[in-house]
């Protein structure tokens, strides 16, 4: 008689609860994740999870990675200590991964000033393009690309400096992730914080996966676009903006 097979237990039920004592006793990326876990939260490659992160721990997780990335460079046969080329390489990475490009993870967003629209501002404004960079979730290959923002203000939204949509950019782009998201999740960030009439996004974008390794083609590019609100339902409006991009881009 074949046994039932046995269900996977999600994550989420397996929780079990730990002391202040018994967490400091575990790795930093434990301690975090287990706050992630026991708030129901997600952690996948694209989301922001320095709220669950304490003082301190970035700085032993970059320990942690670092520790691992000399376990990866050991097994790819590397002899990192007489080659003098990679006798930090794995430390160096480290700070790369949680400082720089994976730097919208772990980092909380930067301060953005916003103002009122005093003057009731309703007229068509493109901000771009503003260069990105970001890396493919499946590879972790480099994705270089622009992106360029329209907006349409209502006396209602919320301005902010040119330099801010560039910091927002950054912010979102500097995790793992595929364009298509990337783009969404600007979007979302910019509509609730700007809360304008209409909103467009456009991303051009360079990708390491397919220019590095795979098919290895060097002309190809990846553009994608978000539409909200007025841009969705005006084509003129959609039109005008789309026309302008090439302007921006020469």
């Amino acid at each position: 008689m074949n046994k039932p097979a046995l269900s996977k237990v999600p994550e989420a039920s397996a929780r079990i609860f730990r002391s202040e004592e018994e967490l400091a006793a575990l790795p930093a990326s434990e301690r975090i994740r287990y706050r992630l876990v026991t708030a129901g939260r997600r952690h996948h490659a694209n989301d922001n999870i320095s709220a669950f992160v304490r003082d301190g721990e970035l700085t032993e997780l970059k320990a942690e990675v670092q520790a691992k990335l000399q376990d990866l460079l050991q097994v790819l046969v590397i002899d990192t200590e007489s080659d003098h080329n990679t006798n930090e390489t794995a430390k160096r990475v480290a700070k790369m991964y949680i400082d720089e490009v994976f730097r919208g993870r772990y980092h909380p967003m930067p301060s953005v000033t916003e103002f009122p629209n005093a003057e009731r501002l309703n007229e068509l404004m493109i901000v771009g393009p503003i260069t990105v960079r970001s890396a493919c979730s499946h590879h972790l290959c480099p994705i270089f690309g622009k992106v360029w923002i329209g907006l349409l203000p209502n006396e209602h939204s919320n301005l902010i400096g040119l330099s801010k949509y560039a910091r927002i950019c950054d912010w979102i782009m500097s995790r793992p992730q595929i364009q298509e998201e990337a783009v969404t999740m600007l979007a979302n960030e910019l509509q609730e914080r700007v809360q304008p009439d209409g909103l467009a996004i456009v991303m051009e974008a360079d990708h390491f996966c397919m220019h590095w390794r795979g098919v290895k083609d060097t002309d190809s590019a990846m553009v994608n676009s978000v539409m909200r609100g007025a841009f969705l339902k005006d084509p003129n409006l959609r039109r005008e903006f789309l026309s302008l991009l090439p302007r921006k881009n020469t």
